[in-house]
């Protein structure tokens, strides 16, 4: 910084030499800037997407039991003491907001809202039923472990 002034220094001094005042020297002119236009903004209007609340059921892995609507707390309880007698493992409620429209998850069958309790009790029936098919192919997974870690060993 100091070169830039030292040469600037220089030049006046060799001016002033010379005879030529730098005050006839017009100063230049500074582009004035247009006042901007403002424009019309289109303003989008964000939808706000509908969501309804559900107690939804998971077990220790974070896979999910079963979802039932927000008023059917204490449904959502009763089937963790249920699935806790099956098996000792953990079960938790946690609250999930879901979509109502399109791409809404929708609540399981067994848990959907009938007004005949007959077809309810079908529905239930038929998740127990898949539930039951599912702890069976555990067992059996666990078995075969079992018998690795025994072939192991030996």
């Amino acid at each position: 910084m100091a070169g830039r002034r030292l040469d600037q220094r220089r030049m006046a001094e060799a001016a002033e030499a010379r005879g030529v005042d730098e005050t006839t020297v017009a100063p230049k002119k500074r582009a004035t800037k247009k006042a901007a236009t403002p424009r019309a903004r289109k303003v989008k209007e964000k939808v706000q997407a509908r969501k309804r609340l559900v107690w939804v059921v998971f077990n220790g892995s974070m896979k999910e039991e079963a979802r039932f609507p927000y008023d059917q707390f204490a449904e959502a309880e009763e089937r963790i003491e249920a699935l806790r007698q099956k098996s000792k493992k953990l079960y938790f409620i946690q609250p999930v907001k879901e979509l109502i429209g399109d791409g809404a998850p929708v609540a399981s069958a067994a848990l959907a809202i009938t007004d005949d309790p007959e077809q309810a009790a079908a529905l239930e029936e038929l998740e127990l039923e898949d539930e039951e098919e599912v702890e069976v192919e555990e067992e059996a997974e666990e078995e075969e472990e079992e018998e690795e870690e025994e072939d192991d060993d030996e």
